[in-house]
């Protein structure tokens, strides 16, 4: 059961049953509440007419044993005084409830032949209006504005049935003031309010099951690309074959998106993976010369030791400890380090970098900037270094102030590099034809590592024609405090 339920395909279709069904049970209610109050309420309307019916009739001096309203088959109706007692009902009423007063026999009084009790006369109407407390002021021969509701039973005829009861007073000229009850049945509503109830029951579950079909079929569908990216991925997974790619469906919704980006993810993952393994190639193989080198000397001077060259030695071991530390370097800023947040003074490292070294002229005026005074240091030492193995007779330094920015050149008077070798010449082990030689070329990191810091200190490093003819590598970070930051991730 967990694991049906656990798939969204699940959840999505329990969920979107639930919400129908709670809107079908809200709606549902509302209806019948609804279908039941606007019954009722015609059933009163029809109770009232009745009830006015019989009491224009007494208003009219009409006499009790004449009044029509009391033989209508489905309206019982009940005529009582002021002190409750029932003075006239209907033919066939058996038994009432709901209306104030249970009786249905009316109470025995003396009659004239005309049908007029012994309060008929006009002297026991003016005694009754004198000791009454007249509340409500009534005219005789009027009745009152509106009537009382109330529900009940009755039973008419032997058949018992609900009925809606309307209460309406009237003013006789003489009988004093009478409450004239009448009811209209609520079969109707009932019959109404049933049916609507049965419908719901029946029609309700059927309506979640088409909902819980649907959304099932549809959420499968729409989730059916997801399943085939994750096959995909398993499969990637399981073969280790970066260079395979997930299905991308043909639309334009949040599963393509999804597919599109995690295919961007395999391709710089490859990316990345690939560039490790040049990375490692390189590095074995710039690390197995001076290695090399050094054994060979060294079993040389074992075998010979007035031959032992122990310049060439220092040499090689100097350059094996340089390329040892580019490398650990390197492997730090792919393992993301963030440089320190120290302010650095562009200007004095400058001068600090070219102070030892031969044919070099500064030009700066003081810039600020966040991050590693050491790593700033590497990149100038490292583009110093290109400058000098390849300059004529002068290099020039600049660090001036540029916006938001500070901006770091060298430049030398060499040959300059070829426009289609400006990117490629920061790729890491690469050295152009002209740089070929280990010993005066290097390894070829001194460019990838400077262009790595100056990316992790949220800057660029670009190579482009000196003025003079030669390269120019042109460094630009943001001041200290811009809001651009010290680094990217």
């Amino acid at each position: 059961m967990s694991r049906l339920f656990g798939s969204v395909r699940s959840r999505a279709t329990l969920g979107a049953t639930l919400v129908v069904a709670v809107a079908l049970v809200a709606a549902g209610t509302a209806l019948l509440l609804s279908l039941r109050a606007n019954l009722t309420g015609e059933a009163g309307t029809r109770a009232e007419r009745s009830a006015q019916a019989v009491a224009s009739e007494l208003a009219a001096r009409t006499p009790l044993g004449k009044l029509s309203g009391l033989d209508a088959e489905d309206t019982p109706v009940q005529i009582v005084d002021e002190d409750g007692v029932l003075l006239a009902a209907s033919e066939d009423l058996e038994r009432i409830s709901g209306t104030g007063t249970s009786e249905v026999t009316p109470a025995p009084t003396r009659s004239d032949e005309d049908g007029r009790d012994d309060r008929d006369g006009p002297d026991h109407r003016d005694d009754d209006r004198d000791d009454r407390d007249d509340d409500e002021s009534l005219e005789p021969g009027e009745i009152a504005q509106g009537a009382s509701y109330t529900n009940g039973t009755a039973t008419v005829d032997g058949d018992t049935e609900d009925y809606r009861f309307a209460a309406v007073e009237v003013e006789t000229p003489d009988r004093g003031r009478l409450t004239v009850h009448a009811g209209a049945p609520l079969a109707a509503e009932h019959s109404a309010v049933g049916t609507a109830l049965t419908a719901m029951l029946i029609g309700f579950p059927l309506l979640l099951g088409v909902v819980a079909g649907v959304t099932w079929l549809v959420t499968g569908r729409a989730l059916r690309p997801v399943e085939g990216i994750r096959r995909e991925m398993a499969a990637i997974t399981a073969s280790e074959d970066l260079r395979r790619r997930v299905p991308e469906p043909a639309t334009h919704d949040e599963v393509a998106r999804l597919a599109r980006t995690t295919n961007a993810t395999l391709a710089a993952l490859e990316t990345s993976v690939e560039r490790q393994r040049r990375f490692v190639a390189d590095a074995s193989h710039e690390l197995r010369s001076p290695i090399a080198s050094l054994r060979t000397q060294l079993e040389v001077a074992a075998a010979h030791p007035e031959l032992l060259d122990l310049d060439g030695a220092v040499e090689d071991t100097v350059r094996l400890q340089n390329l040892a530390a580019d490398l650990l370097l390197l492997a730090r800023l792919d393992a993301g380090e963030r440089p320190a947040g120290t302010r650095v003074d562009l200007a004095a490292l400058a001068r600090e970098e070219a102070a030892e070294r031969r044919r070099v002229t500064v030009e700066a005026e003081p810039v600020e900037v966040s991050g590693s005074r050491g790593q700033l240091g590497r990149v100038l030492a490292n583009l110093l270094d290109n400058a000098e193995r390849h300059a004529g007779e002068r290099i020039t330094v600049t660090v001036r102030r540029e916006g938001g920015e500070a901006v770091v050149g060298v430049a030398d008077d060499g040959e300059g590099v070829a426009e289609a070798d400006r990117e490629r010449i920061f790729e890491r082990f690469v050295r152009l034809d002209a740089a070929r030689s280990r010993d005066d070329g290097g390894a070829g990191l001194g460019l990838a590592i400077a262009r790595d810091v100056a990316v992790r200190h949220g800057g660029t490093l670009t190579a482009g024609a000196a003025p003079a003819g030669g390269a120019l590598f042109e460094l630009r970070l943001p001041l200290a405090g811009s809001d651009r930051g010290t680094a990217r991730p």
